[in-house]
């Protein structure tokens, strides 16, 4: 089908910078992302959804689409999260490519351009239609394709009575980016027996397994004293920073693995001789794995601490988020649904482990399965963002049929 607000939808909800800010403490954790929400609440009310309500406690705008059937089915629901990742966001102003032949894609003046010699997946899109950034901000694609998508299915089947499906709920979260967004997401108050985040990468794309992923922040406290009388006196904690660093395995890093392989990923470095930082997030599939991870950071430190008089490195651990395929594979209904649907659609499943997680990490682990859906988008967080708008149209219909073979 052909959904003649989707693309323009999609174009005026990237344009609104929503980025979230990982040094905040409110709830959503820019004020920007909860003008966004009210500004959807107020859309979802104009082609009809119900009880449409933004919860002051989380962020989230939530409203129902009422049955058209009287059969019992369970009820089912489908989230986006409207911020996006930490990356230029001002002044989004994105290309449209119509019918692509395949080339290269310049992005604006800005000098950068996709290759497909750089992004061979670009191949997959010749004669499509391609949502580009013009090189000086990221797209949005993640997760504004998303919430676009729900929105246009919302509005279709609004539009079309005759459809029969069970009650639905749609939502939009904040700081999904951040790893807070679904702290405080109320299951109650969504009320649905399982749901789906839309939130995937490219067509096909059904997962419902994550990594499991934690925070690792590593302080070392130095002692400065001038390099000319340094020896037996000095502890430079930038070169302390640096051996831990060292003492890692040096394959596990996110631009080395694949698949279910796990990393240590180094986002943040910086200090003096006197005291050093650095920033990590640390992520695997495998429980046992993860839990050796986090004990090799910490036994990292001991030892290099044996070396000195008194303790110089500390760690500070912290879970994120935890594989939601410990819960999903309990019940696998709602994956199968989604297979099923996209059976019916000629859409061939692929289902891999995310390296990365939804917010349907956090809320599978609140006691509501909640798999990830494809969005369409491709290289998420940064200029060389786009999306097929014919992917963005699959997603919808895949919401849609599920909606309709939940019946």
């Amino acid at each position: 089908m052909t959904y003649d607000n989707l693309l323009n939808r999609f174009l005026s909800y990237v344009r609104v910078n929503t980025r979230s800010d990982a040094t905040s403490e409110t709830t959503p954790s820019t004020p920007s992302q909860a003008e966004f929400a009210r500004k959807l609440g107020d859309e979802m009310r104009s082609i009809g959804v119900k009880d449409v309500h933004y919860l002051e406690s989380n962020g989230y705008i939530i409203g129902t689409i009422p049955a058209t059937t009287k059969k019992a089915c369970p009820r089912i629901g489908f989230i986006s999260h409207v911020d996006t990742a930490d990356f230029n966001a001002d002044g989004i102003n994105p290309q449209i490519i119509s019918d692509y032949d395949g080339g290269v894609i310049p992005l604006g003046s800005s000098g950068f351009s996709l290759d497909p010699a750089a992004f061979p997946r670009l191949k997959r899109y010749v004669g499509q239609t391609l949502v580009t950034t013009n090189g000086t901000t990221l797209l949005g694609s993640d997760d504004k394709s998303g919430v676009a998508e729900i929105m246009t299915a919302a509005e279709y089947l609004l539009a079309h009575p005759e459809i029969e499906h069970g009650e639905l709920r749609i939502g939009f979260g904040p700081d999904e980016e951040i790893g807070t967004g679904a702290d405080k997401f109320d299951v109650a108050d969504f009320n649905v027996d399982f749901g789906y985040t839309v939130d995937g990468g490219p067509l096909g794309e059904l997962s419902y397994e994550t990594f499991s992923a934690a925070a690792a922040d590593v302080h070392v406290q130095g002692r400065s004293v001038h390099p000319g009388t340094a020896k037996g006196q000095m502890v430079n904690a930038l070169q302390v920073l640096i051996d831990f660093h060292n003492a890692l395995p040096s394959h596990d890093r996110p631009e080395l693995t694949e698949g279910r392989e796990g990393f240590f990923h180094l986002h943040g470095l910086g200090g003096t001789v006197e005291q050093a930082d650095a920033s990590y997030i640390i992520r695997d599939h495998d429980d046992d794995a993860f839990a050796a991870r986090k004990q090799m950071m910490t036994d990292i430190a001991a030892s290099l601490n044996a070396s000195f008089d008194e303790p110089r490195v500390t760690v500070a651990l912290r879970d994120q988020y935890y594989n939601m395929a410990r819960v999903i594979e309990q019940n696998m209904a709602p994956v199968e649904l989604a297979k099923a649907a996209m059976a019916k659609l000629g859409i061939t499943p692929v289902i891999e482990p995310v390296r990365g997680g939804t917010d349907g990490s956090k809320i599978s682990f609140m006691g509501l399965p909640m798999p990830n859906l494809f969005a369409g988008g491709e290289n998420f967080h940064g200029r060389f963002e786009y999306v097929s708008a014919q992917s963005m149209e699959k997603a919808v219909d895949l919401i849609i049929e599920i909606a309709q073979l939940n019946v």
